[in-house]
C-alpha cells in the first residue's frame, strides 16, 4: 500500500491509501480513504475520508462516496450512483447556527463482495447491499438487499415473477381494488392479491 498526494490541477489526492495496480482517472476528489488493488476511479468521482473500496472494484465516473461508506471487493457502481450518509440533513441548528461535524449522526453503509450498481442509483444510508446482488440503474436503495436477489425501481423492491398471459379477453377488474392495494412499479401496477399471494399486472394508468 502507498499514500497518494496530488493536487495538481487535473486530480485531487489528500493522504488516499492506495494498493497495488490502481487506477485514478483525472478530475478525482479523493481524501483520507483507502483503496484497493486493482480498482478502478473514473472521471469525476468524489470519495470521502473514511471510506474504504476493496480489490478489483470499478467505480465509474461521476459517482459521490461519502465518508461511512464501506465497499467490498470485487464490486461494480455505475455512473452517477449517490450515496447518503445523514438521514436528517440540515445547514443549521435550531439556533440557526451553522451545523458541524458534531451536529449530526453518521450512518454507515456496506456494499458486499461481488454486488452490481446500476447508473444512476440513489442509496440511502443505513442499509446493506448483500453479497452479489444487483441494483437496477436508477433505484432509490430505502432498505437491505438480500445476497443475489436483483432488485430495482423507486423505492427499489424484487420485481415480480413474468406475467404469463392468456388469450382472449383480459380481466381487469382489478382495477376496482383500493388504489392503497396497489404498488407502482415503471408505468404498471402490479395489484397485491393477498388471498392468493400473488400479484397481477393490471395495464393502463
Amino acid at each position: 500500500m502507498k499514500v497518494l498526494n496530488d493536487t495538481s490541477a487535473k486530480r485531487s489526492l489528500t493522504d488516499v491509501v492506495a494498493g497495488e495496480n490502481v487506477i485514478i482517472y483525472d478530475f478525482v476528489n479523493a481524501y483520507r480513504c483507502t483503496i484497493g488493488n486493482n480498482t478502478k476511479i473514473g472521471a469525476f468521482v468524489e470519495i470521502q475520508q473514511g471510506v474504504v473500496i476493496g480489490k478489483n472494484c470499478k467505480i465509474s465516473s461521476h459517482s459521490f462516496i461519502c465518508e461511512g461508506v464501506a465497499i467490498e471487493d470485487d464490486v461494480f457502481i455505475g455512473h452517477g450512483v449517490l450515496f447518503i450518509n445523514d438521514k436528517y440533513p440540515r445547514s443549521t441548528n435550531e439556533d440557526g447556527s451553522m451545523k458541524g461535524a458534531s451536529d449530526w449522526s453518521l450512518v454507515p453503509t456496506t456494499v458486499r463482495r461481488g454486488a452490481s450498481i446500476g447508473t444512476g442509483t440513489v442509496i440511502l444510508c443505513g442499509v446493506t447491499i448483500g453479497e452479489n446482488a444487483i441494483v437496477g440503474a436508477g433505484s432509490v436503495v430505502t432498505r437491505d438487499v438480500l445476497p443475489n436477489s436483483t432488485v430495482m425501481g423507486n423505492p427499489a423492491i424484487t420485481p415480480p415473477p413474468p406475467i404469463r398471459r392468456s388469450r382472449g379477453r383480459r380481466n381487469y377488474a382489478g382495477f376496482r381494488r383500493k388504489i392503497n392495494d396497489a404498488q407502482f412499479y415503471h408505468g404498471n401496477i402490479f395489484v397485491f392479491n393477498s388471498a392468493a399471494h400473488d400479484f397481477r399486472r393490471m395495464r393502463g394508468a
